[in-house]
């Protein structure tokens, strides 16, 4: 239980909770369409990365790592260590808030698979939904300092921060006056919340009309404006999804100004024109938060005021003759930008399932799109174009920047911008929903994308550190595909400082939650089954599987900051590394294929049960879990997915 100053603090929050409502706002001047107008008086320009973190996000922070000096004791302490005062220690060290840990939160890609995983574990996170359960992480989601998301995660972030960072209980159950569609997947996304001829027609026709506008006013479109204005619907609270509605309005939230939540960060991938190349060496990754989208990378090393996006820029600046734009940032663009599928896959099943009429209708966005290979979004006039502070700028010559999935390189797990060194972030937890195995589950790939990231002689990875990662064979052999494990532990190890990962993966706890990340569609029943999961995955079973792991993800939470104030490590901290830190072994022969069944999750080394092979076919828990998985092993799309493709041509047809 969490104590009364805790409740206090969160009192305003819960209260505003209490009824679904808007977080983000609808900022811009003309629905979907962008609108130029006066610039203001301190002209956008580009700001180079090398100056840190931005003035605006650095300001945030100050107000957020005071806060959360309230909210981390109070967490820390209900998480039991045995032998340590967690309220002495923060009154000993956390007068210097560099002292108190730093904490980040990734959601990995996955589509509604990673989404709902991922909504799971922000239940067992969240304060507001604690209840009476001695299992919870309660007060994790209010200590963190970033919360992070690409693809399906991304929509899961992208979600909570838009709709009031809300409940994840008050987003599946809004109540009156909310949107019915509202994580109400019982439709596929692309064919819209009403699937009677009239309402698909009216969804296609609204959803044409806004995106044609967007084209009027001069701005070149692309598949992921479809896709981005399609996924608002069920993942924003607002009608018609919200065309109004700017991922750069979180900016103005009070509780956001006051650093009450923490910062949302979605990650994509830039793809250099020309170039179907992708991987964890040669990817410049972006991030999009509330003041701006930028990246680290050297290939480019900038970042532009998100609200001015669609402004023409020139060599880092907007020309006096120029006017700037705004509105060009909606928030379902930027949901669906992090999810932009760049997969050989998806487009030809996509193309095959257009008539040649339709074909031509489209012209030469549908020739692009065969070039680009893939459902990409479309940033253009590229506020990047000229800029090339390092001499290695790959967008700085492009007129558009094309940007695609995050996890299009790999990297699958948002972590490029929480182990930037301006973030100072002490320990990730990382909630992996990744499609790795032919069943659809997680082996570590993610983190050994980044990992090998990070060693790339070729500069890519601008100076992060970050943890050794095993090979994705290790993980299924020793089972840490199944459980939870520490990353990181002894940072002495590492060539420079590094965050501690915490890595919980997917896995069957109570239904198999290994869904196609191309399935579009889910029963309600479905729905809250994979939530359920999740909430365990996270908690490892309510504790079932180590009923220590609560204690030792404290001390994971802590280890950094032992680090900073020269404590000793406790007993029971010595003693939960011992059991959760990847000790450095290796076994790296091919496993027997990965088919876990519903309950086997969680075991740790020693239980004859650890490498989670099971005989099933993956796992017992519902009609969507091993039958989708099969068949996107063999390369088939799954059903849900082709309705799915041939409803788009309802928004090309119009």
């Amino acid at each position: 239980m969490l104590s009364l100053l805790s409740i206090i603090a969160f009192w305003g929050l819960a209260v505003a909770d209490s009824q679904l409502s808007h977080r983000a706002f609808p900022a811009a001047p003309d629905g979907y369409t962008p609108t130029a107008g006066d610039c203001p008086a301190d002209r956008p320009s580009i700001r180079s990365a090398g100056t840190g973190l931005s003035e605006s996000e650095s300001s945030w922070l100050k107000l957020r790592r005071n806060f959360t000096l309230q909210t981390v004791p109070n967490f820390l302490e209900s998480l039991n260590i045995s032998g340590f005062d967690a309220k002495q220690y923060a009154q000993a060290h956390f007068g210097n808030v560099s002292n108190a840990p730093n904490i980040g939160l990734a959601f990995s890609g996955g589509g509604l698979r990673a989404a709902l995983t991922g909504a799971g574990a922000i239940q067992a996170f969240d304060a507001r939904e604690g209840g009476n359960d001695p299992t919870n992480l309660e007060g994790l989601l209010d200590s963190a300092t970033y919360v992070a998301g690409l693809s399906g995660g991304g929509w899961l972030v992208g979600s909570l921060f838009i709709n009031n960072f809300s409940t994840i209980s008050s987003l599946l159950n809004p109540g009156p006056g909310a949107s019915t569609d509202l994580w109400n997947f019982t439709n596929p996304v692309i064919s819209g919340p009403d699937t009677s001829a009239g309402g698909e027609a009216d969804f296609f026709t609204t959803l044409h009309k806004e995106v044609e506008g967007k084209a009027d006013a001069g701005y070149n479109i692309s598949f992921g404006d479809y896709w981005g204005r399609a996924l608002a619907y069920q993942f924003i609270n607002a009608p018609d999804g919200g065309p109004s509605y700017t991922f750069s309005s979180i900016r103005n939230d009070s509780n956001f100004l006051q650093g009450k939540i923490p910062f949302p960060l979605l990650a994509t991938d830039s793809q250099v024109a020309g170039s179907l190349s992708f991987s964890p060496t040669n990817t410049t990754v972006y991030e999009f938060n509330p003041f701006e989208l930028g990246t680290w990378d050297p290939t480019n090393y900038g970042f532009v005021d998100l609200q001015f996006l669609g402004s023409n820029f020139s060599n880092g600046t907007i020309p006096n003759n120029e006017q700037c734009v705004r509105g060009f940032d909606n928030a379902g663009f930027a949901l669906g930008t992090t999810s932009s599928i760049l997969n050989s896959l998806v487009t030809t099943a996509l193309l095959s399932e257009l008539p040649s009429s339709v074909l031509a209708v489209l012209g030469n966005l549908v020739n692009e799109t065969r070039a680009q290979d893939g459902l990409v979004s479309l940033y253009e006039p590229n506020p990047f174009k000229g800029w090339n502070p390092t001499g290695h700028a790959l967008d700085a010559n492009s007129d558009a920047l094309v940007l695609v999935d995050g996890g299009t390189d790999l990297e699958n797990l948002p972590l490029q911008p929480l182990i930037q060194p301006a973030r100072a972030v002490d320990v990730i937890v990382a909630v992996d929903s990744s499609a790795d195995t032919s069943y659809i589950w997680p082996n570590g790939s993610a983190l050994v994308a980044t990992y090998e990231r990070s060693l790339n002689a070729s500069g890519i990875a601008n100076h992060t550190a970050f943890p050794s990662i095993p090979d994705p064979n290790t993980f299924i052999n020793l089972g840490l595909n199944q459980r939870p494990t520490f990353f990181g532990c002894n940072a002495s190890n590492s060539s420079g400082p590094t965050p501690l990962i915490v890595y919980i993966p997917n896995a069957p706890y109570t239904y198999s939650s290994n869904i196609s990340t191309f399935q579009l569609d889910i029963n309600m029943t479905q729905r809250d089954a994979m939530v359920a999961n999740g909430y365990q995955v996270a908690k490892m079973g309510n504790g079932t599987a180590n009923k220590e792991f609560k204690s030792c993800l404290g001390c994971a939470i802590l280890s950094r900051s032992f680090g900073r104030t020269g404590t000793a490590v406790p007993a029971a901290c010595s003693s939960c590394f011992q059991t959760f830190c990847w000790d450095g072994t290796l076994n790296a022969t091919t496993p027997a294929p990965y088919t876990p069944v519903v309950g086997s999750a969680g075991k740790l080394p020693g239980n004859s049960s650890s490498s989670g092979n099971g005989s099933g076919s993956g796992g017992s828990g519902g009609s969507s879990g091993s039958g989708s998985s099969q068949s996107l092993a063999t390369g088939v799309v799954p059903t849900s997915f082709s309705l799915a493709l041939s409803l788009i041509m309802g928004f090309l047809l119009m």
